[in-house]
């Protein structure tokens, strides 16, 4: 998957500048996921890497920095994942099979990249928040896009409509992956896209 990186190397590893960078995220992923952002310290994350701190501030000034850096990366990951889903097919219905599979694969493969994007501590930080405001507005845009042509809506309305069918599916594959109840992963995806495609097709019957 996207999030997993490669194991950490022994102090006596010398990695090329972007490789180091890559291991150096893929830490900092797993300490800022346990941890969270205030408990995270930089002597953690190059403990952890087996760097020195003079080498993990070559790459990040700081842990804001770093941080901002980690956010960066994995909401590109995954809006990229989200696009290519959506793009995949001219049959809306397989669009949004597609896309709710992503989310699911998101909470199952990689959960803790889910726990930094959607459990995140630092929304109180303007810039930090507007990034994912970004993300989650870029997703629903390029849904609206092909949404209120289809249904004939207005494209504000298809941009509503699409950010909380996103926040559907996120919020379905995180209670399946935290629910063991709740059964199968096949059977729970099927259930969440009943519900959202029943929604949709409500709409108008142009988008089936």
């Amino acid at each position: 998957m996207p999030t997993s990186r490669s194991a950490r190397p022994l102090r006596s590893t010398r990695l090329p500048r972007e490789q180091r960078r890559e291991q150096l995220l893929g830490v900092a992923l797993e300490i800022f996921s346990r941890h969270g952002y205030h408990k995270a310290s930089m002597d953690d994350i190059a403990e952890s890497a087996g760097v020195s701190k003079p080498v993990l501030y070559q790459h990040f000034p700081g842990k804001r920095e770093l941080y901002l850096a980690l956010v960066d990366d994995n909401l590109d990951q995954l809006a990229a994942r989200l696009l290519t889903a959506l793009q995949s097919s001219t049959v809306n219905r397989t669009r949004v099979e597609s896309m709710l599979n992503v989310y699911f694969d998101f909470v199952a493969d990689s959960p803790q990249a889910y726990r930094l994007i959607f459990h995140t501590d630092q929304l109180a930080d303007t810039e930090i928040r507007e990034r994912f405001e970004n993300f989650h507005m870029g997703v629903a845009e390029a849904i609206g896009s092909v949404l209120g042509p289809n249904a004939g809506i207005s494209q504000a309305h298809a941009v509503m409509l699409a950010r909380s069918l996103t926040a559907m599916a996120e919020a379905g594959a995180y209670y399946w992956a935290h629910n063991p109840s709740v059964g199968d992963r096949e059977q729970a995806q099927r259930q969440v896209f009943r519900l959202a495609w029943g929604g949709i097709s409500i709409i108008d019957e142009d988008w089936q």
